[in-house]
């Protein structure tokens, strides 16, 4: 698991060739970035099924509950199959994009 900081989140990307020993590894070491927004880039698993993304779900819910960011960026699914409470976008860029705004949501005390 690589993490980078960037100026208002950390990108976490996975070294490993497994999206499910990579969902285990964030879970088990979430008090690392709990306090941060996260992007997790999944993008170079292009064979992703619903199911492993469902993976995420229960650490996005967790991770948002503190009023943090939570978002994935994977473009294997499709977007109308992916459940409300996951934040799942194509891009980085657009990764980036959803950070900034729920930032200045907050802001605003939405």
């Amino acid at each position: 698991m690589n993490i980078e900081k960037k100026e208002n989140y950390l990108l976490i990307t996975d070294d490993k060739e497994s999206v499910t020993d990579f969902t285990s590894r964030l879970t088990t070491n979430h008090q690392e970035f709990e306090n941060e927004n996260v992007v997790v880039d999944i993008l170079k698993y292009g064979a992703l099924e619903l199911e492993e993304l469902l993976g995420f779900l229960e650490l996005s819910t967790i991770h948002r509950a503190n009023k943090k960011s939570f978002v994935i960026a994977n473009d294997a699914i499709n977007i109308d199959k992916i459940p409300e409470e996951l934040v799942v976008v194509p891009t980085l860029r657009e990764a980036e994009d959803i950070i900034q705004m729920e930032e200045l949501e907050r802001e605003l005390g939405f």
